[in-house]
């Protein structure tokens, strides 16, 4: 017969496809492309191979062919099973609904033998074919073929199984009867029903929230026994995430309007003596300077039309500075139906947050900003008030709450006038306290002494300052800085120091003005307040045409008084403390630039991540009560594992990471209600400035009603992010060897310090744990306890350290987030062991095969395809010689890693 490429077994012509998507329509529904349709299993038995005295290492390739195309598609392969004749396959077979499968449709199984797993010398041993119709009707959904070699001889049985993949009423897949009468379940019915607020797991592909979030999603199938002799069904996701261009966007957008503001305060400064008009045009130049290149970034982002995340080739790619390396969504979901359990366990990947752009010749952020810790530290770690010292941190805060403060004063004034129009004495006498409150603050905050330095600071700088010092003989001389035709300011030399002179300065008149506007106004609501309202005053309609009361238009110039003094106060704090900014910024201009850029780039890709971390969460868990109650008692614990080595590049890869995790602690989170289930209006938003940035998150009314009232009534929610890190590699052993480990023995004895304070604050508000009756060891109060003992001690490639405090992070409802240089190939190790080491534990998976399901999750699963993405190659970038310093348990298969660019 000739070769004709065709459909090798006859058949009638499809009667069309498979009948699927006939109860998804009836129900209205349209089935994702990457929805499950069809599981199978495979196990293989009294394989023959040419020697008998060897046992094949067997793997099936399946593929598959619908009438009448003519090719056979290559669909999926399983792992390799070692040295037997009886394999038994944990990786299983899935077809999705984009696979268009018929009844018609003709299933290969393709046996065969690895002789040499590392140069991947194979053969074939033999094959077996079936139409699907003829699993759907066979009973007990089991087929027993025998595979037949080149030769036509058999060679051994090959047995396909089809799972239900749902303990629900079965929904058939083909609507006719089989011959034993029964309905054939290939489908989980739940993929049809309608996302609804109350399921707690949802398909990344099918709910509303998640769907807007993740693209392109990989998905592998695996199934493995219990000591109980159950079966568990695991599904291995991995998704690409929006969020690793859409928050850049945002955020760059923030920063842009931050320079700008910046540029515009320090014109605003006025005219400056000819020393500090060069220090701030030097500073203009810096600020115009990350205006063009931010602006520039976003352009091309925002132009920018690929896939939804940065592959590791292009760590050093300028054009994507701010975007996360290899940002991807790790999900394992476990179902045990004999006893109701379907769980999700999420993992956030994501490469090493750094500047890869930038380089690391000098070192990273840690060690960069140690010689400028007060100019460039986080909110409020200034310290000092002395004129000698660094002011900016504090410089920043003052200014931060001033503002706050004025943005309070116009709130409680314009309710107060509110009150005065509806002539309602106790609404006005609340405002009125409230508004007393918040000025007094304001002034209390304006005489601190950093200010009042700040204030004369900008005097001296003027060009018409002058100042008087005594001469030898002990009189008074003036000193002028800068013209003489019109003095506006003395000093006086008093003892052993410059004083100012002791008439009031206008600063001390702008706080006077504010304390005495306030005071009238006090005054008045107590005259008002002390009478009734009579009847003809209400309705009396002024000038402008709107009606109001006698009481509003009396203390309506009162209330402009006031509100014009705080914003000539906090204009006057701005200059002042913007001028304040200027000069201790002066003497590192040079290299801000550099270390702004840096920390705005690493601070990009750690907020990208924990948000697409922080969503995730809150959408698996909005029907647990306790971790609402929770996220908004004590916040939520986001868990970084970093798996670099501190020894070179990875040493400075280190101290940005350490930075931008730190940088987490200003994020705070919002939830509101979306005004629509459109992508564009479920994905988060961005407000707020360097100091504090704040991540609105939309939810549906159905889900955002399930929110408790403290979360709905607008509360700020914040995270507690914890960093671990222990090397795995060769450098690694370099460092221990000959390098210097110091910053990861650091970063762990910190983090635990946190980690514990946040478990402390656990213990104080929220229920305790359901784990006192486990013992001791197993409960959190011993996991603290093991996780502190291995913090300080000096133990080589301590990975206790990474999965105790992973361990600890589930326990406490945290965000897990792991990374190594590219989030490609250790990383894969850790999340894989990680996933086995959930399954053992909390599943009771069967600990013989925990190693042959670590293998077959590193051989078949989501990050072989995580590789394929960044790198164009299947195989992990490793070499025998550097995993023989890998623990061992982080060691991927032989025939699954070889020398590959990364």
């Amino acid at each position: 017969m000739a070769k004709t490429g065709q459909d090798p077994v006859p058949g009638p012509e499809p009667p069309g496809l498979l009948n699927v998507n006939e109860p998804a329509e009836r129900l209205g529904i349209h089935l994702h492309p990457d929805e499950p349709i069809l599981e199978l299993s495979l196990a293989c038995s009294e394989l023959i191979t040419p020697r008998d005295d060897r046992r094949p290492n067997s793997f099936v390739q399946v593929s598959y062919v619908t009438p009448p195309g003519g090719f056979w598609t290559k669909h999926s392969q399983s792992e390799i099973i070692e040295a037997t004749s009886t394999p038994l396959f944990m990786t299983t077979v899935v077809f999705t609904a984009g696979s268009r499968l018929t009844v018609n449709t003709r299933v290969k199984l393709s046996v065969w033998d690895v002789k040499d797993r590392a140069t991947s010398t194979m053969y074939e041993i033999g094959s077996a074919m079936f139409p699907v119709k003829d699993i759907l009707h066979a009973n007990d959904h089991r087929l027993h073929l025998p595979l037949k070699s080149s030769e036509a001889n058999t060679v051994g049985y090959i047995t396909i199984l089809s799972w239900e993949l749902s303990d629900k009423t079965p929904m058939p897949i083909s609507r006719s009867p089989s011959p034993s009468n029964k309905r054939v379940l290939a489908v989980d019915e739940s993929l049809f029903e309608p996302v609804s607020s109350n399921a707690k797991y949802c398909s990344l592909s099918r709910d509303v929230v998640l769907k807007a979030l993740y693209e392109s999603t990989t998905t592998k199938t695996y199934r493995f026994p219990t000591t109980a002799g159950s079966t568990l069904s695991v599904q291995e996701f991995m998704a690409e995430t929006k969020l690793s261009f859409h928050i850049p966007i945002q955020l760059l957008k923030i920063l842009i309007d931050e320079e700008k503001q910046q540029v515009v305060e320090l014109e605003d400064l006025g005219k400056l003596t000819p020393h500090w008009e060069q220090v701030r045009k030097s500073l203009l130049d810096h600020h115009l300077h990350l205006v063009h290149e931010y602006t520039e970034a976003l352009h091309g982002l925002q132009t920018y039309r690929g896939p939804a995340f940065k592959a590791s080739c292009l760590k050093e790619d300028k054009r994507f500075e701010f975007v996360p390396l290899n940002l991807h969504l790790q999900r394992m979901r476990v179902q045990l139906l004999e006893e109701e359990i379907d769980n999700v366990y999420d993992i956030v990947t994501v490469g090493a947050m750094a500047a890869h752009t930038v380089g690391f010749k000098q070192g990273g952020l840690k060690k960069l900003l140690s010689s400028h810790e007060d100019v460039y530290s986080p909110k409020g770690s200034g310290s000092g008030s002395s004129p000698g010292q660094s002011h900016s941190a504090k410089a920043r805060d003052l200014l931060s709450s001033i503002q706050a403060l004025k943005t309070q004063i116009m709130y409680y004034s314009e309710s107060l006038m509110r009150s005065a129009k509806d002539l309602a004495p106790g609404d006005m006498r609340r405002a009125l306290d409230s508004l007393t409150d918040k000025t007094r603050q304001l002034v209390t905050v304006c005489e601190d002494r950093l200010l009042d330095y700040a204030i004369h600071s900008l005097k001296a700088a003027r060009p018409d300052y002058i100042a008087t010092t005594p001469n030898d003989e002990g009189d008074s001389v003036t000193l002028t800085t800068g013209t003489e035709d019109d003095p506006t300011a003395k000093w006086t030399w008093e003892g052993d120091s410059f004083k100012p002179r002791t008439s009031h300065s206008s600063w001390e008149d702008t706080l006077m003005n504010v304390d005495k506007s306030l005071d009238c106004i006090i005054k008045k609501v107590d005259q008002m307040t002390q009478q009734e309202p009579p009847a003809n005053l209400i309705n009396r309609t002024p000038k402008k045409g709107r009606k109001t009361s006698e009481w509003s238009e009396a203390l309506y110039p009162l209330q402009q008084t006031l509100t014009q003094c705080v914003s000539l106060l906090t204009e006057k704090v701005q200059q002042s403390l913007t001028f304040l900014l200027l000069q201790e910024t002066s003497c590192v201009s040079s290299r801000l630039q550099e270390l702004q850029n840096r920390r705005d780039i690493v601070f990009s890709q750690a907020l990208s991540a924990v948000v697409a971390g922080f969503i995730t969460k809150l959408r698996t868990s909005l029907n647990d009560e306790n971790f609402l109650r929770q996220l908004y008692l004590v916040g939520l614990l986001v868990h970084y594992e970093s798996l670099l080595s501190p020894y070179a590049d990875e040493l400075s890869m280190l101290e940005d990471m350490v930075v931008g995790i730190n940088d987490l602690r200003n994020v705070t989170f919002k939830i509101v209600p979306a005004s629509s289930t459109s992508t564009h209006d479920l994905l988060p938003v961005l407000t707020g400035t360097r100091t504090g940035i704040n991540v609105r998150i939309p939810l549906p009314p159905g889900l955002y009603g399930l929110l408790p009232a403290e979360i709905r009534s607008g509360m700020l929610l914040r995270i507690q992010p914890v960093l671990f890190t222990v090397g795995i590699n060769e450098k690694a052993t370099l460092a221990e060897k000959f390098g210097n480990t110091s910053l990861q023995e650091i970063v762990n004895i910190e983090n635990f310090s946190r980690l514990n304070s946040y478990y402390e604050q656990y213990m104080e508000m929220m229920p305790a744990p359901a784990d006192v009756d486990q013992p001791h060891q197993t409960r959190l109060a011993g996991l603290l306890q093991f996780l502190q003992n291995n913090v300080h001690i000096r133990k080589s490639k301590n990975v206790e350290i990474l999965q105790q405090s992973a361990e600890i992070c589930r326990r406490l409802n945290g965000v897990r987030i792991t990374g190594c240089k590219s989030a490609k190939d250790r990383t894969a190790m850790s999340v894989t062991l990680e996933q086995c080491t959930v399954l053992q534990l909390e599943h009771m998976m069967a600990p013989q095969i925990f190693t042959n399901a670590l293998d077959c999750m590193r051989s078949e699963g989501c990050r072989r395809e995580n590789t394929m993405k960044n790198i164009g190659s299947r195989k992990y970038a490793f070499h025998s010689l550097q995993l023989m310093a890998f623990p061992k348990n982080y060691r991927p298969p032989e025939g699954t890693y070889g020398n590959v660019q990364t």
